[in-house]
């Protein structure tokens, strides 16, 4: 029986999609970037659309969640929601540029192929190097599909725990790795006139690198130790699987290896990260910071480091503000005080439809500065501060950045004293991701998020994925290097800290 096809036209992007009746809109839009923070579950309003043309009933979660206003112009959850019939929705136009790596750096030439990945909980980077130059010959970016689920890493957890969550989580990921990686070689081989490239187009090896919940899932591992206290993994070492055994078809049926964690939610992400940006070279304290959902910290010298995670919660991706949304066309991504008043930067100009997590670092940092919020996060004139066009920050969202910033102080400060020193004693601080490659250092450092000298903050770009490139030329057994480097760190609980909720609550006020 032939099936029933209906179109979905999406606005302002200008797509037509033709869909099976009764497609579930959420597998429908998540395509085209849209995002589903709560994981679907109804929960969180950030995935609305506006029906345009077309019948859409509300569901009993639109009811819940939404006004009778909202109902009545025509708004929906889309996660709660089917393709029924054909529909012209509006919705915000999701292009999130996905922070790569084209940096140099020194090897040992071997032959062959390799792949490098960073499996992020938001985006995931694949580049195919040409390990006799270090040459990167492609790269494949993409949001992780297992968002889906859940935006952030407890979400997946929490969907990981259910009957078939894991498997699901797992197959998506490595399902969507492989395919990247499928692409990435066919592409290299067209580009070279057939199999006559390094090595006939054979793959020798591929890295991957991941925080600790995104290792656990890739692997098969169940993440219930990571969902109640102490929140240790029972393996967060290395693990190797050969291609084959992962469903992928890859010319040389490479190794496949998920490099170690560092110990509780600091995973290998941060590991590389120490080892890109060379800390653990470094003669004076020198800190690592990785400013997202689960704000990842390392301080130390050659001799010795610290590390440790600190929930931050997701504001500094734009989630759980009423006007964030991540950092894409039509977001405001930078703010600066002109004449007693805001001035807003549009991502791609026109009308702002967000602002994104270095907008909000720019626009509480500068509202301070024209006393528009008290330093005890309280805003001075009213219950909303106007940004641009409809875009304005509400107490809740001062609320949200306080948070976050307050847990990421907070933990810097707890392993500072432990190692016996104050901010001023940080000779460098690198700052690894995509939110830290484009926050304002002098705003960061006005809202007490990093109150370090400006000339002493430096963007260190995708480390992640530059350590994985790194660990492609590790010819050491089991990656040795990366043990040794795993040795030299101390993870540091900050939840066994007795001291943590009360130097949280003084870092909460704006300096």
């Amino acid at each position: 029986m032939r099936l029933h096809r209906v179109k979905i036209s999406l606005l302002p992007l200008g797509r037509t999609l033709s869909v099976e009746s009764g497609a579930p809109l959420r597998d429908v839009l998540f395509t085209q970037g849209v995002e589903f923070p709560c994981g679907g579950r109804g929960r969180c309003k950030r995935c609305r659309v506006k029906v345009l043309e077309g019948h859409l009933p509300p569901s009993p979660e639109d009811k819940q969640r939404l006004s009778a206003v909202e109902i009545a112009s025509g708004w929906r959850l889309a996660c709660q929601a089917r393709a029924d019939g054909d529909l012209k929705i509006e919705l915000a136009q999701w292009e999130a540029a996905v922070l790569g790596d084209d940096s140099r750096f020194e090897f040992a030439p071997r032959d062959g192929l390799g792949v490098a990945v960073d499996l992020g909980t938001t985006t995931i980077v694949a580049q195919l190097l040409d390990l006799r130059t270090g040459n990167v010959m492609g790269v494949r970016s993409a949001m992780n599909l297992q968002a889906r689920h859940g935006s952030d890493v407890m979400s997946r957890v929490e969907f990981a725990l259910t009957a078939s969550g894991l498997s699901t989580l797992t197959s998506i990921a490595r399902e969507q790795i492989g395919g990247m990686i499928g692409e990435l070689v066919s592409d290299a081989t067209l580009l070279q006139g057939g199999a006559s490239a390094p090595s006939q187009g054979l793959v020798d090896r591929v890295t991957i690198v991941g925080n600790t919940v995104m290792h656990h899932l890739f692997s098969g591992i169940s993440v219930a130790p990571l969902a109640c206290h102490p929140f240790i993994p029972v393996d967060d070492g290395p693990r190797s699987f050969a291609a084959s055994d992962l469903g992928w078809r890859v010319p040389g049926n490479p190794t496949v290896r998920f490099l170690p964690c560092v110990g509780g939610f600091v995973g290998s992400d941060v590991l590389c990260g120490v080892l890109a940006t060379r800390v653990h070279e470094s003669a004076s304290l020198a800190g690592l910071v990785d400013l997202g959902t689960n704000g990842e910290i390392v301080i130390g010298t050659s001799e010795h480091m610290l590390c440790a995670s600190t929930a931050a919660g997701p504001a500094f991706e734009g989630a759980r503000i009423s006007c964030g949304m991540l950092a894409t066309t039509g977001a405001i991504s930078a703010v600066t005080a002109a004449d007693g008043h805001l001035d807003c930067q549009v991502l791609g100009g026109g009308e702002p439809r967000g602002i994104c997590g270095s907008g909000l670092v720019d626009a509480v940092a500068c509202a301070l500065e024209l006393g528009m919020i008290e330093r005890s996060g309280r805003l001075a004139n009213g219950d909303r501060l106007p940004l641009l066009g409809m875009v304005h920050l509400t107490q809740s969202d001062i609320r949200q950045l306080q948070l976050a910033k307050s847990a990421i102080a907070a933990g810097m400060r707890l392993l500072l004293d432990r190692w016996g020193a104050s901010w001023s004693g940080l000779d460098c601080l690198w700052l690894a991701g995509a939110f830290g490659n484009y926050i304002s250092r002098s705003s960061a450092r006005r809202i007490g998020l990093l109150p370090v000298a400006v000339e002493r903050v430096n963007p260190a770009g995708n480390t992640a994925l530059r350590g994985a490139k790194l660990a492609l030329f590790d010819e050491t057994e089991g990656g040795a290097t990366y043990a040794d480097l795993r040795g030299r760190i101390e993870h540091v609980p900050l939840n066994e800290d007795a001291r943590f909720h009360d130097v949280f609550v003084e870092e909460m006020a704006f300096p």
